[in-house]
This record gives C-alpha cells, sequence and structure tokens, in this order.
C-alpha cells in the first residue's frame, strides 16, 4: 500500500528524522489558512499523488508569499498531472501539500527495499539525488550505492557509516545521516515496509540533514497489524477494480493490454503473461484467485477483470491443488451467464477435479475454448481476438 508525501514525512518525524514543516489539505482556503502558521520567506506547494515525476509535470510550485501561494492552489487542485508514473491518464490532485522552504547546499538519494533475493533489507545510495536520479543510473550507475544488511533489531553504527559513505559529509552532518539511517531502519522494521524512499535528501546550508521528500510502500499482507497506516489509504488514488479485488483477497493489478488473464499463483500468473506477450500480445492484468478460492470469489474475479473496457478475450489459466477446477468452473459459469459474456473465453484446466471441471464448462451452454496446455491456450486466446 502507498501513502502520500506528507503521512510519510510524518511517520519519518515520528522516527526522529529532519522534515520541513508543512501542512495539507483538501481545500484551498482551509490550506491558505493552515499555511499563515508556517514561518518562511517562501512556501513550497506540492500536489498530493501517488506517482514520482510531479516537478517536471508541474506538481511543485515555489511562491514568495500567500496571495501568490492561494493563486497557485487554485489551478492546481483539480488539475490532472500525467508522469512518468501515472500512465497517460495521469491522476486528478485531490490533496495539496504546503511546506517551508530549504536552503540546499547538496542533494542526495537515499531509499530502503526488501532484497527478497538474499533475504535482507537495501540500503540505495547516490550522492546525485534529485529529479534526475533516472538518468544517474542510466548514464552513471557506478554513482549509485547499494548496501545490504542482515534482519536485525537495528543496524549497527559500522553499517550505518558504510551506506552514507559516498554523501561525504563532515563529522557533524555525518553523525545526523548516520542517526537519520537508523531511524530509517527502525521505521522499516516496526511498520513491515516494503520501501522508503527519500529524494532528495539534502544538506542545508546550515549543515543539517533534512528529509525534503519522502514516499512510502508497506506489506499489503502485513496491515492487519498496523491499523494506523491503513487509516492512511487513499482510495482517490488506487483503480476501482484494485479496490474491488481487495473486498475479495485477490491479488489484481490493471495492465494496458487487452488479454484479461484468471490464475492462481503468482508464479503461474507471470508465467502466462510472458507467453501471452510471446505470442504477439498483451496481459490486460495481474490476477491471482489464490490457492483456496470459493465460488464467490472466482465469480468476483471474472466481473473485475470484464469491468476493463480494453478486454478483449479472457485467458484462465488453473493448476488445481488445493484450488479445485470444478470450484473455479462454477463460478465462471455463473459469472459469464450473469454478466452476458460477449469475448472470445480460453480455459486451460489441469490438476485436482479437472474432469469435472471440464464437464461443468462443457454442459454450461457457453462458447468457451478448451486448450490442453499453457502454450496452447495462449495461441488460441491470441487466435481469437484477432
Amino acid at each position: 500500500m502507498n501513502i502520500h508525501e506528507h503521512q510519510a514525512k510524518q511517520i519519518l518525524k515520528k522516527y526522529g528524522a529532519n522534515v520541513p514543516e508543512g501542512v495539507f489539505s483538501f481545500d484551498v482556503k482551509d490550506l491558505i489558512e493552515k499555511a499563515k502558521s508556517l514561518k518562511t520567506e517562501k512556501y513550497v506547494l506540492k500536489a498530493q499523488i501517488h506517482a514520482g515525476g510531479r516537478g517536471k509535470a508541474g506538481g511543485i510550485k515555489i511562491v514568495d508569499n500567500l496571495q501568490k501561494l492561494e493563486q497557485e492552489a487554485q489551478q492546481l487542485l483539480g488539475k490532472t498531472l500525467v508522469t512518468h508514473q501515472t500512465g497517460p491518464n495521469g491522476r486528478e490532485v485531490k490533496r495539496l501539500y504546503v511546506e517551508v522552504s530549504s536552503n540546499i547546499s547538496k542533494e542526495f538519494y537515499l531509499s530502503c527495499i526488501v532484497d527478497r533475493t538474499s533475504s535482507k533489507i537495501a540500503f540505495i545510495t547516490s550522492d546525485q539525488g534529485g529529479i534526475d536520479i533516472e538518468e544517474v543510473a542510466s548514464k552513471t550507475p557506478e554513482k549509485i550505492i547499494t548496501t545490504k544488511v542482515d534482519l536485525n533489531d537495528e543496524i549497527s553504527e559500522e553499517e550505518s557509516k558504510k551506506i552514507i559513505k559516498i554523501f561525504n559529509l563532515d563529522k557533524a552532518a555525518g553523525m545526523e545521516a548516520v542517526n537519520l539511517i537508523k531511524s530509517i531502519y527502525k521505521m522499516f522494521i516496526n511498520t513491515d515496509a516494503n520501501l522508503v524512499e527519500i529524494n532528495p535528501l539534502i544538506l542545508t546550508k546550515n549543515n543539517k540533514i533534512v528529509c525534503l521528500d519522502a514516499k512510502m510502500n508497506f506489506d499489503d499482507n502485513a496491515l492487519f497489524k498496523h491499523p494506523e497506516i491503513m487509516e492512511l489509504r487513499d482510495f482517490n488514488e488506487e483503480e476501482d477494480a484494485e479496490i474491488e479485488a481487495s473486498k475479495y483477497d485477490l491479488a489484481y493489478i490493471k495492465l494496458d493490454g487487452s488479454i484479461g488473464c484468471m490464475v492462481n499463483g503468482a508464479g503461474l500468473a507471470m508465467a502466462t503473461m510472458d507467453i501471452i506477450k510471446l505470442y504477439g500480445e498483451e496481459p490486460a492484468n495481474f490476477l491471482d484467485v489464490g490457492g483456496g478460492a470459493s465460488k464467490e470469489k472466482v465469480s468476483a474475479a471474472f466481473k473485475i477483470i470484464l469491468s476493463d473496457k480494453n478486454v478483449k478475450g479472457i485467458l484462465i489459466n488453473i493448476f488445481g491443488g488445493i484450488m479445485r477446477c470444478d470450484v473455479l468452473a462454477q463460478g465462471v459459469v455463473e459469472a459469464a451467464k450473469e454478466i452476458e459474456l460477449q469475448v472470445p473465453l480460453v480455459v486451460r484446466l489441469a490438476g485436482t477435479n479437472f474432469e469435472e471441471g471440464k464437464k461443468i464448462l462443457d454442459n454450461s451452454g457457453l462458447k468457451i475454448i478448451s486448450a490442453s496446455n499453457l502454450s496452447d491456450a495462449a495461441k488460441k486466446i491470441v487466435e481469437a481476438i484477432r
């Protein structure tokens, strides 16, 4: 689950990190009233959306006074921002954040992620922070350092110093940076975070280390332990289909293709999407119904796929272990009849009760194309939509 910048900064502040003072609001007048409490020479106005690249898209403004702040806020609230992370449709700005300006001496990059390959936490740092970090990664990757640390109650002083070494700070600022690493590590462990990104992390002209921007993502499977984080969820930043999927505990991610996918198991889902691409088409979604899906859950998954108007055909690929093929078949038939299926449907079943499942599909009266294996299924659905 993603959260907004202003929310991430409050969490960082709770754990002892330095962040600029700021206020947020859904309303321009309320924002200006709150901004009066900020002691600053200039105001930094930021659109709050779950996407990077806001600065280049016009989502960050620096103004000299409250009058100009109000003018810019009125123009920005309700505006659709299109960045490299939003897709062509962009995201509507529904909340604004204003913070005090900072006197920047240097900009750095700092992030912390779960490294699943090594089962460690990876800190990624660079002395080239700011809006062009992607270009740094592409053209000068040697300027980005990755340091992996073991999972413990806390991170050591030695490891923290190693992480910030590339910043080349003096003793005082270096100690602040070390303390920041310790704070982030503790927060990361305590909140079951997947990602913390601070870009830029700055050194001010007063020799202070400040988190000028912040992005956080949390493990959806651990949110039940953190109701205070769950409360930060912004449904306006999510696809309607993804919100609906979460109600049924379905792992669904909307993509830009034309072939809807329903699969059990994340690995099999990835393989299914890959083979669709191999045959020359693009998947419309990632959807894992899980191992023990009920008939109702399968039916909901089917309807969610078809809620995407770009879907021209559906491929169902089920390998029944815990998941019973007859249960899946019943859910598919009920959903298809309820919504009057108008697109080609290819089904590949294998495993537990697959013969019973095949009979249910064959006797349904629906035009369902059977496939013997994954390759056959992908080939048939691609041919069916062309």
